[in-house]
This record gives C-alpha cells, sequence and structure tokens, in this order.
C-alpha cells in the first residue's frame, strides 16, 4: 500500500489510541495553556466587581451530574467571587439533579474557603422545588410562597437575609449554571425580561450557540462550556491571585482539551487530504 492508502485506511484502533495520548500525556505532564476573558465571560466578572458590597445575588444549579465538568466549575466561581466580594448568596436550583451539585459547592467552596461566613445572613441553601419555569413564574412575585423554609426545613423568615426579599426583584442580580430547559432562556424570559433583572451565568458548549444571541441585552454575559468556565477562573485568579489553587479547574482541564482537539482537527485533515489525492490519482488512472 501506499503512503496515500494507508493514510486512507487508518484503523480505528489507532485514532482511539492518539485521543487517548493527546489527553493522558498533557495529564500526566500538568499542561496548563494561557487562557484570557473573552468580553462576554469579562461582562460577568466586572458586573460583580461593580455591584455595591451585599447586595443580594440568586444562584441557580440547573444541571446534573452529566455535565459537572462544565457545569461545576463555573458556579464555584461564581459562589467563590461572590462571597469574596461580600455579597450575600441564595442558592436554589430548578433540577432536582442541581441540589447535590449545589451542596458540592457549599461544601467545597463556601464552607471549605469562607468558613466565616455565617449561614443564613451571608448565605442561605433554598434547595431545590418542583416547577421547571413555572417555579421561576412563581417565586417572581412570591418567593417566600414558594419557600417557607430553607433546604434544612427552618422556617424561611426566621433569616435576617430573608426579611427583604419578596420576590426576584429584590435580587440585584441573577446567575445560573444549566445544561438545558429550564436554564438561562427561561430565566431570561420568566425573570429578566419581565422584571428587568441582570441575568448572565453559564452553559454546556453545545447550550452556547442557542443563548449567544441573548448576549448583551437579555444576557449580559456568558460562559460557554469548560472554555467560558476556564475564562472565568482566569479573571478570578488574575485579580486574587489568592485563589490560584482552588480556582483552577477549568484551566487546568483546558489542556487535555485543547491537545485533544488539535490531534482531531489533524486527523480531519489528513483524512481530507488523502481522499482527495487518491481521487485524483484514480481520475488520471481512468484517463489514462
Amino acid at each position: 500500500m501506499t503512503l496515500l492508502d494507508r493514510l486512507n485506511h487508518i484503523d480505528r484502533r489507532v485514532i482511539f489510541a492518539l485521543i487517548a495520548l493527546a489527553v493522558i500525556i498533557p495529564m500526566m505532564l500538568d499542561l496548563v495553556f494561557v487562557v484570557r476573558p473573552s468580553p462576554v465571560v469579562q461582562a460577568i466578572f466586572d458586573k460583580v466587581e461593580s455591584l455595591p458590597p451585599e447586595s443580594r445575588v440568586l444562584v441557580s444549579f440547573d444541571y446534573g451530574p452529566s455535565t459537572v465538568p462544565e457545569n461545576q466549575p463555573m458556579a464555584d466561581a461564581m459562589v467563590r467571587h461572590l462571597l469574596h466580594k461580600g455579597h450575600k448568596v441564595y442558592l436554589m436550583a430548578v433540577w432536582a439533579t442541581g441540589e447535590a451539585q449545589m451542596n458540592q459547592t457549599v461544601s467545597q467552596v463556601v464552607q471549605g474557603e469562607f468558613p466565616g461566613k455565617v449561614y443564613g445572613e451571608d448565605w442561605i441553601v433554598l434547595g431545590y422545588k418542583a416547577g421547571n419555569q413555572g417555579l421561576i413564574n412563581a417565586i417572581f412575585t412570591d418567593l417566600k410562597g414558594m419557600y417557607t423554609t430553607d433546604a434544612r426545613g427552618a422556617d424561611i423568615n426566621s433569616f435576617p437575609m430573608m426579611a427583604p426579599i419578596a420576590g426576584l426583584k429584590d435580587f440585584a442580580l441573577i446567575l445560573a449554571s444549566t445544561s438545558g430547559k429550564p436554564g438561562l432562556k427561561e430565566w431570561v424570559q420568566f425573570a429578566g425580561d419581565r422584571g428587568n433583572i441582570p441575568i448572565a451565568g453559564g452553559c454546556t458548549a453545545v447550550e452556547a450557540p442557542l443563548l449567544y444571541p441573548y448576549y448583551p441585552r437579555q444576557l449580559f454575559g456568558l460562559m460557554g462550556g469548560l472554555q467560558g468556565a476556564a475564562e472565568y477562573e482566569a479573571a478570578l485568579v488574575t485579580k486574587y491571585p489568592q485563589y490560584r489553587e482552588t480556582s483552577m479547574i477549568a484551566v487546568k482541564s483546558m489542556g487535555p482539551q485543547t491537545v485533544a482537539h488539535i490531534v482531531i482537527i489533524a486527523l480531519v485533515v489528513i483524512g481530507n487530504v488523502a481522499f482527495f489525492f487518491q481521487k485524483r490519482k484514480a481520475k488520471r488512472a481512468r484517463e489514462g
């Protein structure tokens, strides 16, 4: 077989092996690429930075275990940033699977990195309620009607930070990490547009193209997939280097992903080049 023939008939096991090596080797070498925030991600960071101290911010965890590699780093980074700036953080989930991911953020970020923050005064877990976008619609005017207790079962009115909250319009900002429906689109439709409330957050990479048309008027910022999460982490670490050890998960994950993408693109190019050269060779053979 000629070289072109070999390139046009690469064993799929070779391709699988190349992709595996493209992921494993960068992980072993701890390969980290420089990540710079794009304007659409920097806008979220700048908004959190510009809020007055002790601003009330609602964070929704609307995803499940299958998209944790993309959604969890962005959720952690947003909560970390909010607590660092001294804002009041309200955690909830429209997805049933989101509560477990929320608890992970509480354990690792809130309690792990900010032990001095007081529950009920600086942060609170509202938890999950059924209803999907109907829940967003309901809490727009009557949040305490749906959340009569916190996630632990305590009376919602027993917490100082709940005193000024009637509905979603009492929040300075709503951030969400999402991976489908209901997600950021529904937060825009049933909260942002309805109450002129600033909405932003992150989503999976496959969902991002469907949400970019909402930027910048209805979504003032958007993190798209692991890249978006890495950009937010980069912005946070650049401004606050003390979080370099805890807020670099997405940035570190971009190394293996980038190398794997380069290998995939190279294989696509090689396959197409081999195909067209072989097609040209066959045409000349027929003409000859």
